[in-house]
């Protein structure tokens, strides 16, 4: 029997108290991070005119615009929430990788003011069982995978956040207007149908990368609705002759990752907290970037060159005219030379630093003019080797992508980020608004309706 069906199953029977403490716990952290990004990126490009497009078409006001306030159709207001949310590229990393709560968190908040009334109990069950799916699709990949990534590609080609955001997103809104099984296996099925997205966005540094969520956000909830109609979708869209995994990854699976301890295992509690607003495989090197240069008090106009080991990341680093000269923000949020850069011309690496504004900044682009890369030896080596204009010798080398530990974050970790980023929100949100927030998602299992969240931040 297809995956589908144990998915369908699990999703339409798991209530709130059968969900661990922990997985709570997170889903409460996955909520505050994603509004904290989405408002943060309500004022990036691609947002306001996504906006007015889908304002031009109009429809029933369902559900909220975040920041922006305008009232939509749930599907449309998703779209646009799960696209301002991944616009700075700080939204949080989960299995695959995949970008879990900027699909999910969207979805959740869009039909539950889509059918009015939805309490924090309710909500924080649909992120944990959504971020489930997303992060079992994740692993089942990941796990399964033979072949090699081309081009050091992590998702072998695919943008794998929109790929199984759209089965993430029809899981979550399929709860929400309350299918049952047979319904829920239709949903996945027709979500199926419309499941894309690929990386060449990223290659061509398109606006295109941050709207990939919106697309699985807005099609995972046409496919939950469409299936409430009586609408059939293919039943067997996981492991049938021509469903995802045969058809998109060549049958390279690991099943066990996607139905072993449904209902036990919560996979959305390995989640993680991005501390910096660029691409997940640039973090270990503006952390051992950020080190070297506070425990040797380095300063941009005393380097001489720096010398960057990344092998097995050449989508990152390669060609080094465009990593080192980004030519839009896109190619700075996945550009290790550039991140390197910031962290030595300012110390440090934040939103501001992955903008229009930074890109033709003369700070930074002197920097990376100093930069070279060093691309052979073993894939997953990280290494940053600084030489100073005195002769002086400083480097650091770490494995993996790091930094990790993000999961176990105290909550005022994710307070502080969610402030942070809201100060860069298109609109103002009151001081009194923002406290109010994150006392709500603290303690969002006592919330009689989350609307009260979406009011305060729109």
């Amino acid at each position: 029997m297809d995956a589908s069906y144990d998915l369908a199953r699990y999703l339409v029977s798991t209530k709130y108290a059968d969900i661990p403490t922990a997985a709570i716990e997170a889903a409460k952290k996955e909520v505050l991070d994603q509004l904290g990004v989405a408002l943060g990126g309500s004022s990036r490009p691609g947002v306001a005119e996504l906006l007015a497009l889908n304002k031009d078409w109009g429809g029933k006001p369902e559900s909220t615009v975040f920041c922006f306030g305008d009232r939509l159709p749930a599907p449309m207001a998703a779209q646009v929430n799960a696209t301002m949310g991944h616009a700075l590229d700080y939204d949080d990393t989960g299995d695959g990788p995949t970008h879990p709560s900027v699909v999910i968190v969207p979805t959740a908040f869009a039909m539950a003011e889509r059918r009015g009334t939805v309490s924090g109990q309710e909500l924080l069950a649909a992120v944990a069982t959504g971020a489930d799916v997303m992060c079992r699709l994740g692993a089942a990949w990941r796990q399964g995978r033979k072949s090699p990534n081309p081009g050091g590609h992590p998702g072998a080609g695919w943008h794998l956040t929109p790929l199984y955001g759209y089965f993430g997103a029809a899981a979550v809104a399929g709860r929400l207007l309350g299918l049952n099984e047979t319904g829920m296996v239709n949903a996945l099925g027709i979500a199926y149908h419309q499941a894309s997205g690929n990386g060449q966005c990223v290659v061509d540094g398109a606006l295109t990368k941050r709207m990939g969520p919106g697309f699985a956000a807005r099609g995972g909830i046409t496919a939950a609705m469409m299936a409430a109609r009586g609408i059939s979708g293919a039943q067997n869209c996981f492991e049938g002759e021509l469903g995802l995994f045969p058809l998109y990854h060549g049958g390279e699976y690991d099943r066990s990752a996607l139905v072993k301890d449904l209902g036990r295992e919560f996979r959305g509690v390995n989640v993680e907290m991005k501390p910096y607003p660029c691409c997940k495989g640039t973090h270990n090197f503006v952390a051992m970037t950020a080190e070297l240069v506070a425990k040797h008090h380095i300063k941009a106009a005393d380097v001489e060159e720096i010398l960057i080991a990344c092998p097995g990341q050449a989508n990152l680093a390669l060609p080094l005219e465009v990593k080192a000269h980004p030519r839009n923000p896109v190619d700075s949020q996945f550009s290790i030379p550039w991140a390197v850069a910031v962290v030595v011309a300012h110390g440090k690496a934040g939103i501001n630093d992955f903008n229009e504004q930074s890109i033709v900044s003369r700070d930074i682009l002197g920097v990376c003019d100093k930069i070279r890369l060093d691309m052979a030896g073993r894939p997953g080596r990280s290494a940053v080797q600084i030489t100073m204009r005195d002769g002086r010798v400083f480097s650091e080398t770490r494995a993996g992508f790091g930094p990790g530990a993000e999961t176990a974050l105290p909550f005022s970790v994710y307070e502080d980020k969610f402030r942070d980023c809201v100060s860069y929100a298109a609109r103002p949100i009151a001081a009194a608004n923002t406290s109010r927030v994150v006392d709500l998602v603290r303690d969002l299992e006592q919330v009689a309706d989350v609307a009260e969240i979406i009011r305060l931040i729109s």
